[in-house]
């Protein structure tokens, strides 16, 4: 790692695309070793589904827009400021109920998971239905355990 650290502007982190919904990786575990920060921008109609960690926490913060987010039996709509930490092993989810695109930051601890979003990438570029048994392999192959069924 640096000891200059990172600078990025729009447009430089390395992004994958989740069928209409756009991760940009700001901070990977590549370097750092106390969390992996990306930013969201939530295509309409996005939906995590329930699920869980048992090794990661989570932080969501909401830039634009507004999103459906839950964090154990507390389900908010969220606007911009919005603040939402999830413990490990708390049900969460978020999701874009709306007609226009929202954008928020998304923060795990410890960092890596980006190789899930990188994953599930490549299996949604597929085309198609998704494969269900892959993704659900996927997720707990990177500490997910899916409590909802996935809509699409």
């Amino acid at each position: 790692m640096s000891l200059e650290g990172i600078i990025l502007h729009k447009g430089d982190a390395h992004s994958v695309s989740l069928r209409g919904t756009e991760v940009d990786f700001l901070l990977t575990a590549e370097h750092a070793k106390g969390s992996s920060v990306f930013e969201f921008s939530v295509a309409p109609g996005f939906d995590t589904g329930a699920h869980y960690h048992t090794k990661i926490e989570e932080i969501f913060y909401v830039l634009e827009g507004e999103l459906k987010l839950q964090s154990g039996d507390r389900v908010v709509q969220g606007g911009p400021g919005t603040f939402v930490f999830v413990p490990m092993g708390a049900v969460h989810a978020f999701g874009n109920l709306g007609e226009s695109p929202a954008r928020m930051l998304l923060i795990t601890a410890p960092p890596g998971h980006e190789k899930y979003f990188e994953e599930l990438s490549a299996l949604l570029a597929k085309g198609g239905a998704p494969d269900r048994d892959a993704i659900a392999a996927l997720r707990l192959k990177y500490d997910t355990v899916q409590v909802s069924n996935l809509t699409s």
